[in-house]
């Protein structure tokens, strides 16, 4: 346990604290001074901060997971890491939170998340907010958009993002965004009960685009080398990967070239108070 002394019991838990999300989310509700419970696979690798307690738990262990929840009232649930049976421990894990009592339920979604979405994992997001519908659980659904901060991982060695978006556009949002808005939620879970909420940057830009910005921030040529589908599964098809998962890559592409991810909201501003951080100034702070 990682806890100060005199702290009150913890009412929120965040999932995923070691990772770039949850634990930029864990660090914000520490400075802001909120007791939290951090639900962790490996106690070793939970973040040591201020007011928090590590507990183990992963998603499909329900038993597990009822104990580490059992008093809490608001639960942060970033997805499980992809998988192919990923949407079962959603649902395994959003049954025993119900089971153990927890009143509202953050859950980090995707844009656009749909039956029949084009990307592939977006439909995983989907049943899982279906899901969790049927829970009975309040909940609130942060549909976040691709995430700036990964754009530099889809350039090669060679300096060119390979995929078939064509001239499609996504509205690629910070991870610091969809982390402040998360924390202005988790704050006051009362205001937002049934809420979804489409988290983007403040513009939505094409491949071209990004490759530009990347190439001015990075000081480096970066170039969009546009692929059919049929070029993009035999160009990946050298990683060994599950054919799931070669859908997945493949379906980011094509998700951004049917325009499923083109869209600017107003939630980020909305939510934290201020504007939404452009892909450029994402990529100057990266850059540092």
């Amino acid at each position: 346990m990682f806890e100060t002394a005199g702290a009150s019991a913890p009412t929120t838990v965040v999932t995923g604290s070691t990772g770039r999300l949850g634990g930029r989310v864990a660090r914000r509700l520490a400075e802001r001074g909120i007791p939290q419970k951090l639900l962790v696979r490996s106690l070793e690798r939970a973040p040591r901060l201020t007011a928090a307690v590590a507990v183990r738990g992963a998603y499909a262990d329900q038993d597990a997971v009822r104990e580490a929840l059992a008093g809490t009232r608001t639960l942060f649930m970033v997805s499980a890491a992809e998988s192919a049976d990923r949407l079962a421990h959603h649902k395994a894990f959003v049954d025993a939170a119900a089971e153990a009592g927890v009143r509202h339920l953050v859950y980090v979604s995707f844009y656009g998340a749909a039956p029949d979405a084009t990307f592939t994992l977006a439909r995983d997001h989907f049943h899982t907010e279906q899901h969790i519908r049927a829970s009975g659980l309040a909940y609130t659904f942060l549909r976040d958009n691709v995430y700036a901060d990964f754009v530099p991982d889809l350039v090669g060695e060679d300096g060119a993002i390979r995929g078939p978006a064509d001239n499609g556009r996504a509205s690629f949002v910070a991870q610091d965004d969809i982390a402040d808005a998360a924390v202005a939620v988790l704050s006051r879970p009362d205001d937002h009960p049934g809420m979804t909420y489409d988290l983007t940057g403040p513009e939505s830009l094409t491949l071209d685009d990004a490759a530009a910005i990347l190439s001015e921030q990075l000081g480096r040529a970066v170039t969009y080398r546009r692929e059919t589908v049929e070029e993009a599964y035999a160009s990946r098809a050298s990683y060994g990967a599950p054919s799931w998962q070669l859908d997945a890559w493949v379906s980011t592409y094509t998700a951004i070239a049917s325009g499923e991810l083109d869209g600017v909201s107003d939630a980020v501003p909305r939510l934290t108070g201020r504007p939404a951080t452009p892909l450029a100034d994402v990529m100057r702070a990266a850059a540092r």
